[in-house]
């Protein structure tokens, strides 16, 4: 009789996902820019020194369907990695909402951020920013910049938009789509180069969109932001999941990297 003999290796973490580290990727250093702030999301846990949940179920202006929560069925990191998770829970969503405010903001810079997304009927991930002043003055008065956003339905096309006031609430807005599959295949590098002239907009380091902030209408693009992770589900745009939805879905993002010149 033979014998075979393995070895094997059992993982005591229930938020383990096997992700495949396909697609592109950008250097940690650029010459002639200075990294002034990251996040690997290496470790067991969120860093609670850069991030914040934001709590709730209000609709948060585009009557979404998700209640955010800080629970670690919805944020979590894992293998070097952040997961935003939507999942459906009785008749309702649950998500989560992340932000830098009071903890990490800056005017002017490159912004690098590699993430695989979520895609279905009625799901809405977006990595974004909004003025620092935000919580003083409100929006559109803040400014927002959407470094990335998508809409379920549409999961091989990439938005980039940046919102102002201007006698109201004004936006400029630019989109680029994927030769093929879509952006829940691998992960992709979502970048915004942005000075005191233009904010450029770049998908794997290849420009899609540009927007003139010189203007002195547009005097809230020169001014600190901070940053915002969400996935969230339904709201005017995407609208409500249906019955091709698939939950969960999940929002996995490797790293961010902020440089100046």
């Amino acid at each position: 009789m033979n014998t075979v003999e393995a070895i094997g290796t059992i993982r005591n973490d229930d938020t383990f996902v096997d992700v495949p580290e396909d697609g592109y990727i950008t250097p940690e250093e650029y010459t002639g820019w200075t990294k002034i702030w990251a996040d690997e999301f290496e470790g067991t846990q969120i860093n609670s020194s850069n991030w914040t949940h934001e709590l709730g179920d209000h609709g948060w202006g585009n009557n979404e369907l998700q209640n955010y929560t800080n629970s670690s069925e919805n944020s979590y990191v894992s293998d070097g990695k952040l997961f935003i998770e939507a999942k459906k829970v009785g008749s309702g969503y649950t998500s989560a909402r992340m932000i830098t405010a009071n903890k990490f903001d800056f005017v002017h810079g490159r912004v690098d951020i590699r993430a695989q997304l979520p895609k279905g009927q009625g799901v809405w991930p977006a990595l974004w920013m909004l003025g620092a002043n935000f919580f003083d003055i409100g929006w559109p008065q803040c400014g927002e910049i959407d470094i990335m956003e998508i809409v379920g339905h549409e999961p091989d096309n990439l938005h980039g938009t940046i919102h102002w006031d201007q006698n109201g609430h004004a936006s400029f807005g630019g989109s680029t789509k994927l030769s093929d599959g879509d952006f829940s295949d691998e992960f992709h590098v979502f970048t915004i180069i942005w000075d005191n002239q233009d904010i450029e907009w770049y998908l794997d380091d290849v420009q899609y969109h540009n927007a003139d902030v010189s203007p002195a209408a547009l005097s809230e693009f020169h001014k600190n932001f901070f940053f915002i992770f969400n996935v969230a589900v339904g709201g005017n745009w995407p609208g409500s999941p249906d019955g091709s939805t698939v939950f969960p879905q999940q929002m996995i993002v490797d790293y961010i990297r902020v440089f100046q010149q």
